[in-house]
């Protein structure tokens, strides 16, 4: 069995890294020197510290990567997501399961990235689109820490085989058929993140950040289910696991985003200092257009947007929350 895992992000090393002593895996990298670099068994731009298997392959030619693979792993940023599909679309067969590692929204079209997908490749089969998604920073997992993920597909004979080679001892896979819920809450819970990192970095404590969180949550459901998710998606694994591992950990980049702002960093200076992309930065002016399509409050999101894109400061958005109408819970 061959995987091909497109992008060499610290997400899509680690899960790629997690695979191939098991099957054949090709990992993606945009540039031919950090491809040869996961060759000789390291990815110092991404997740410096860390031995890869040496069973992984790392390659900088995509067709080279998915051609012929039993399944494909999307793990590039939602801003370069469409670009790089359509690069490797004339070697994907219309059956392969392709799974999105990537928690955005894509601006210009606000679709998810499983819609990117079905976008790009019209004539795939939908119900083999899905995404793998959950609390899953990637230094803990490379360190051996016990984690879990969703795999959500429609498909079922397709989540399933995927399920049970991506499960290991210590990375526990559940499935799910809920896609529109599984996405949307990984794209939600980024905006999420920075608002609980700009409230650790006023130097509130976790009372500020569990209210957040809590109310975080209400509004990710809301925008979900209205999209089409189901509640229920929202409790798990996908929602509330992702959202406090996200909003509590300083391996979140979105978190060091918000945590930035709070401290009264500008944002052009924080994205300076990171290699990485912090989704929620690009993905939050797509979320507020998608609440407004749906007609859905969303207060906390709508007050990290005015942060990121207005110039507001973070004790003015936190003053504002506090000081909103009351109302029942």
């Amino acid at each position: 069995m061959k995987i091909a895992v497109v992008g060499a992000g610290s997400w899509g090393t680690t899960v790629a890294a997690m695979l191939a002593p098991k099957v054949d895996t090709h990992l993606w990298a945009r540039r031919s020197d950090l491809a040869e670099q996961i060759n000789n068994g390291t990815n110092p731009d991404y997740l410096p510290g860390f031995a890869l298997p040496d069973e992984l392959t790392g390659t900088a030619n995509i067709e080279v990567a998915v051609d012929g693979a039993d399944a494909i792993v999307m793990s590039v940023p939602s801003h370069g997501f469409r670009s790089v599909l359509e690069q490797a679309a004339p070697a994907i067969g219309s059956e392969t399961p392709i799974l999105s590692l990537s928690k955005g929204i894509e601006q210009a079209s606000l679709m998810r990235m499983t819609e990117v997908v079905s976008d790009v490749l019209r004539n795939h089969n939908h119900s083999r689109i899905g995404v793998l998604t959950g609390p899953n920073l990637a230094r803990e997992i490379m360190a051996g820490q016990p984690a879990a993920t969703v795999i959500a597909m429609t498909g079922h004979d397709a989540a399933v085989g995927l399920q049970s080679v991506f499960m290991g001892s210590l990375f526990r896979v559940y499935t799910n058929p809920d896609v529109v819920g599984a996405e949307s809450a990984g794209a939600l819970k980024n905006v999420m993140a920075i608002a609980a990192g700009m409230a650790e970095g006023l130097g509130f404590g976790l009372n500020t950040v569990s209210m957040l969180m809590t109310r975080a949550l209400v509004e990710m459901s809301r925008l979900g289910v209205a999209m089409g998710g189901r509640p229920s998606t929202f409790a798990g694994l996908a929602g509330m696991g992702d959202l406090i591992a996200t909003c509590m950990s300083s391996e979140s980049r979105n978190h060091r985003v918000g945590l930035g702002l709070g401290q009264g960093k500008t944002i052009d200076e924080i994205v300076s200092e990171m290699n990485m992309v912090a989704e929620g930065v690009k993905s939050t002016k797509g979320i507020l257009a998608l609440a407004d399509r749906y007609a859905i409050e969303m207060p906390i999101a709508e007050q990290v947007g005015r942060v990121l894109y207005e110039d507001a400061s973070v004790p003015e958005a936190i003053a504002i929350l506090m000081g909103r109408s009351a109302k029942p819970e």
